[in-house]
């Protein structure tokens, strides 16, 4: 649940999107167990496909989140170190297909299998991994001293 959600999160969305459109996933996961081919990729796949169609009420959301009867909401895992967080805010400033090619390499998706994933060439995969990385290339601020690195 944790990497799902933060794959989410670098594909853009917020906790709230993320945790919903990830326990949404693991439902459907759930009822089509038996005939997902490939598990670690199918999650990510009808996550993305779920969060965009959410209505935005982000304007009726709460900062609390309840905790679950057996433990504790799985969004607290995931609660973003800073440098995950600016990492996150680098990504959303590109593209979608270089930031979701950007997102499953670091899940450690080969560029096949995103290519696989996303109905995409690797080599499409491969352009669009160069060409975020490209406009990533500005330096992110540091938390320390501001600076890039």
């Amino acid at each position: 649940m944790a990497k799902l959600i933060r794959h989410l999160t670098r594909q853009g969305a917020n906790g709230h999107e993320a945790a919903d459109a990830a326990q949404a996933a693991f439902t459907e996961a759930f009822v089509k167990r038996e005939t997902i081919e490939h598990p670690a990729a199918w999650p990510r796949l009808v996550a993305i496909g779920l969060y965009p169609r959410k209505p935005a009420r982000r304007g009726d959301l709460t900062h609390e989140f309840p905790e679950l009867p057996g433990g504790v909401c799985p969004l607290r895992s995931v609660e973003l170190k800073e440098e995950e967080a600016r990492v996150c805010a680098a990504l959303a400033g590109l593209p979608p297909l270089q930031r979701a090619a950007l997102a499953w390499h670091l899940d450690g998706f080969t560029t096949g299998e995103t290519g696989t994933a996303l109905g995409m060439t690797h080599h499409a995969v491969r352009q669009n991994l160069s060409r975020g990385r490209a406009r990533l290339k500005t330096p992110l601020p540091s938390a320390t001293d501001g600076g890039g690195r």
